[in-house]
């Protein structure tokens, strides 16, 4: 009988610490590491603001961070890893999910954004798909992940609850349609948070124990700030941070911390951006 998953396939425990954590941490809160990087993003800046001159629709940061990580992802496959019913899997695709608000505004509703980050994208075409998305999401005022979290919710509270936790069993087993799954945001390779958007700095958010998703990472506010150089002279550099929240069962620290490395030489290089996303990153010396 196979182990595979629709969404994903089985991977062998490569040694007995990886076989048995997930025995011991069995919900992925239990394992949650916490990685904050401060980047220099003076090159990506320009870059973006470059490219906007040239462009016929606007190219954001945020569009230029989910294209690095994208690339981060394909270049180190273990961060594309989940754990699933005490097993552990190989997503069949990379994918993303974020947050929408129609409006800047307390009240304002949110709408939950899906990105499959193909092997063949650049930083021009997740730009287009992320507007157009968004643009869809908000004139339409919906989408089918809010149709059906707002009929799971309108039942009695005991139904609701048993019907969550016939989900969970689902989930357990893999057996979540995949009408469901493709649009729910508890199933992305990475939930991303554009906390820039409103002026924040970055945070550590907290994963779910529905679902597969093993990473989620918060941008903060771009800002500048004054260095002192080796010479003593005083300079200014563009900055942002990054807070990341992963499952430790699907890697180590050190693989983690490399994966951070290549985002920063990403960052720093950021032409890289305008290369398939699969694309392979030389990045150390």
């Amino acid at each position: 009988m196979s182990k595979n998953r629709k969404d994903g396939k089985y991977i062998k425990p490569e040694d007995s610490i990886h076989a048995i954590m997930p025995y011991l941490f069995k919900n992925r809160t239990e394992a949650e590491v916490y990685m904050k990087a401060e980047f220099d993003v003076t090159k990506l800046v320009e870059y973006v603001d470059k490219l906007n001159k040239e462009s016929d629709y606007p190219i954001t940061y945020f569009h230029a961070f989910t294209t690095a990580i994208a690339k981060v992802i394909y270049n180190r496959p273990l961060l594309n890893r989940f754990v699933a019913g005490r097993r552990m899997y190989e997503r069949n695709k990379v994918t993303f999910s974020f947050v929408a608000k129609n409006k800047f505004e307390d009240n304002a509703q949110e709408r939950l954004i899906i990105l499959d980050a193909y092997k063949s994208m650049n930083l021009d075409e997740i730009s287009k798909f992320i507007q157009d998305k968004v643009s869809k999401t908000r004139k339409e005022g919906t989408n089918d992940i809010n149709d059906t979290l707002k009929f799971v919710t309108s039942f009695p509270r005991f139904i609701t609850k048993a019907i969550v936790r016939f989900f969970y069993f689902l989930d357990y087993h893999g057996l979540v349609p995949s009408s469901i799954a493709d649009t729910d945001s508890n199933y992305a390779t990475v939930l991303l948070s554009n906390l820039g958007s409103i002026k924040s700095a970055s945070c550590y958010h907290h994963l779910n124990n529905y679902g597969t998703n093993s990473i989620v990472a918060t941008i903060g506010e771009i800002h500048k700030i004054n260095y002192l150089t080796e010479t003593g002279k005083v300079k200014e550099k563009t900055i942002v941070d990054i807070s990341f929240t992963l499952d430790e069962r699907i890697a180590d620290g050190f693989y983690f911390a490399k994966s951070i490395k290549l985002l920063e030489y990403i960052i720093n290089n950021p032409e890289l951006l305008n290369d398939e996303i699969s694309k392979e990153v030389n990045y150390e010396n």
